[in-house]
C-alpha cells in the first residue's frame, strides 16, 4: 500500500551555505522537530488528513506512489489536481486548521 507522509512544521529556521567566496548566503529550512505527523492512505477515492495544527505554518510532503493532492478547509482530491511523482518530496505554505487531500493517479 502506497502512502503520503505529512510532516507538520511551526517555525523555519536559516543556515548559512558556502559560496565560491565562502560563507555568507543562507537557506530557509524547516526547524524539527515537526509539531505533527500524519500518514494517509492512497487510494482511488480522495482521503482528506485531519486539520494541521494551530501552529503549522509549512508540512513536508512526501508520496510513495504517483498521487494528486488538494488543500483547503474540506479538500478533495481528483486526478485534476497538483500531482506528486512517487518518491517525491516537497514543501508547501499552509494555514493553521487546512487539510490536504489525496487521490492516486497515473
Amino acid at each position: 500500500m502506497a502512502f503520503l507522509y505529512i510532516a507538520e512544521f511551526s517555525k523555519f529556521g536559516t543556515i548559512k551555505a558556502p559560496t565560491s567566496s565562502g560563507w555568507g548566503d543562507s537557506a530557509p529550512i524547516a526547524a524539527v522537530p515537526p509539531v505533527a505527523e500524519q500518514k494517509l492512505a492512497i487510494g482511488v477515492g480522495s482521503v482528506p488528513s485531519a486539520a494541521f495544527n494551530a501552529e503549522t505554518k509549512m508540512v513536508r510532503l512526501h508520496a510513495d506512489d504517483i498521487c494528486s493532492i488538494e488543500f483547503g478547509s474540506a479538500p478533495e482530491a481528483t486526478t485534476d489536481n497538483m500531482r506528486m511523482a512517487a518518491g517525491q518530496t516537497e514543501y508547501f505554505g499552509v494555514s493553521p486548521g487546512q487539510k490536504i487531500a489525496v487521490i492516486t493517479n497515473t
